[in-house]
């Protein structure tokens, strides 16, 4: 059970995570928390430290663009224990190197830009110099 005095409602851990309430409801329904979040008598959601150390790890594979079908599945397998941490390694890595390549291409277009910028600074440092 969660203690009364670090339970957190849900506007709090939007707060804390910069997700809005409805994507912290959405991942719930998807079936995204590592386990059910509590409630209180009046039947608002509670969340524990837990959870937000939780939340705050799925906001880490979303912004990596980890789709939500493969998050969902390694929930799956963190709520079966130890017996699956070899699968759920293997699904890490494969989306580790799906990053890698994405951010190696992400640095390739940077490049691409800065390039650009240094010739337009330097049309524009030309027509302004004088003569």
């Amino acid at each position: 059970m969660t203690d009364s005095i670090t339970a957190m409602s849900i506007s709090d851990i939007a707060e804390r995570t910069g997700l809005s309430t409805h994507t912290l409801r959405y991942y719930e329904r998807e079936g995204l928390m590592l386990s059910p979040v509590e409630r209180a008598s009046s039947s608002h959601r509670r969340y524990s430290e837990a959870d937000l150390t939780w939340v705050l790890f799925l906001t880490k594979l979303r912004s990596t663009a980890m789709p939500i079908a493969v998050m969902r599945r390694y929930v799956e397998l963190a709520r079966l224990g130890e017996s699956t941490t070899a699968e759920r390694l293997e699904l890490l890595l494969l989306h580790r190197g799906a990053v890698a390549r994405q951010l190696e291409e992400m640095t390739a277009s940077l490049a691409a830009i800065d390039y650009k910028i240094g010739l337009y600074e330097d049309t524009v440092s030309a027509r302004l110099s004088p003569r």
